[in-house]
């Protein structure tokens, strides 16, 4: 694939001084890998209050001390043991440490690593509002794990103190194709600060019912119920002019969901016994030669095109969804609208004046011809968008 899957940009904000360790009510998580979803509920160290998804919330004992000292002597005298869990993450392989730190006279800032075998496999950078940046950094209240953005990763959702403003933090989990190391969690500001702003008690349990109705992904009755979620999310994540559009993208007959900020970037959700599947997540267009993404109603074919070079270069992506809900690129063609004379592949000196006036295709580095090309084309497409605000899409759903 070309350049224009989207790129996520990390938030850099850090707290001061010291640091309390807390015994909170803590909700733990449905751990999902990608390659094989479960909803099984992981069983996290057993060291505070727990209140499960999906149950009454009510507070279950634990021996909240259990751990405590082997805790301490496996990560340092500043990890805050009642938050610290050994858990199962869709962005790693086997079991990992969840491990925050409070901060310290070496380490003047809140921190969490993600730790394996006394290797630190990634940091969390802070996302503290502006609001509380100034405070001192007073306890971690609450760790959750779980797929906020329906896109198949695991997430990670705090709700922190400092002084005494408490807010959520929530870090999007990230490209689990990665190299082990190159792996990460993203802060998702905007969306941290919508649901501190809007949610009340600050809790677990309220973000989940506030968000979901208090289902998991996968609990959904139908496909109306689970859009309905997928734009209350939407709404919290996305601070610019949101649309929504209803569409039939594949043969079956239930719709995909549209959720766009025109001209800019756009997601697609499509629905299946009781599982909302994120197709495309805020993929950008608009820019950097990236025309945007139109569809073929009802015969499942997506088509992008993408230019370089100032359109020396065209590129025709096709795309269609596969078995295990994923767009899949059918296949890329590289369109050189210039004379290579040198045959290198780019426009030098002297071939730009030909640019327009030439026309050879590439498919994986082979010259196809136009009627292989057009094979690939499958009828008339429409640009990807959204035509509904909120209500709207909502009044629809119901």
């Amino acid at each position: 694939m070309k350049k224009w899957i989207p790129f996520l940009f990390v938030c850099l904000v850090a707290g001061t001084l010291s640091a309390c360790s807390i015994n909170n009510t803590i909700e733990k998580k449905e751990s999902e890998n990608t390659e094989n979803v479960s909803d099984k509920e992981t069983e996290n160290i057993p060291s505070t209050d727990v209140s499960l998804p999906g149950s009454d919330d009510s507070e279950k004992e634990t021996s909240g001390d259990e751990t405590k000292d082997g805790l301490l002597q496996r990560f340092g005298e500043n990890c805050i043991t009642d938050q610290t869990f050994e858990v199962e993450l869709s962005e790693y392989n086997g079991k990992v440490w969840f491990v925050p730190f409070a901060p310290s006279e070496e380490d003047p800032d809140f921190r969490i690593q993600i730790i394996r075998d006394s290797e630190t496999l990634a940091e969390l950078p802070a996302c503290v509002p502006d609001s509380a940046a100034q405070e001192p950094f007073r306890s971690l209240d609450a760790v959750s794990f779980f797929d906020i953005n329906f896109d198949g990763y695991t997430d990670i959702v705090l709700i922190e103190t400092y002084g005494d403003t408490s807010f959520a933090a929530v870090y999007y989990g990230f490209d689990a194709n990665a190299g082990e190391y190159e792996r990460a969690f993203f802060p998702e500001r905007e969306l941290s600060e919508a649901i501190s702003a809007q949610i009340t008690p600050l809790t677990i349990p309220e973000i989940r019912n506030a968000l979901f109705a208090g289902k998991k992904n996968g609990e959904f009755t139908d496909y109306k119920e689970a859009y309905r979620a997928v734009s209350r999310f939407y709404e919290m994540e996305e601070t610019s002019e949101r649309q929504y559009n209803l569409i039939y993208f594949d043969e079956d007959d239930t719709p995909e969901l549209v959720c766009s900020v025109n001209g800019f970037r756009t997601s697609l959700y499509t629905y299946d016994n009781g599982r909302v599947y994120a197709l495309m997540n805020r993929w950008p267009y608009g820019a950097m030669g990236n025309a945007g993404y139109e569809y073929s109603p009802r015969n499942n074919s997506l088509r992008n095109y993408n230019s370089d070079f100032a359109g020396a270069i065209m590129y025709t992506t096709y795309m269609a969804i596969n078995e295990d809900h994923i767009l899949d690129t059918v296949v890329q063609i590289e369109t050189h609208q210039f004379d290579d004379v040198n045959e290198n592949g780019i426009p030098d000196e002297g071939e730009e004046e030909s640019i327009g006036l030439y026309g050879k295709n590439y498919i994986d580095g082979r010259e196809a011809s136009d009627e292989e090309c057009a094979s690939y084309n499958a009828g008339e497409y429409t640009y990807i968008e959204g035509i509904l605000r909120f209500e709207e899409l909502n009044a629809q759903l119901n």
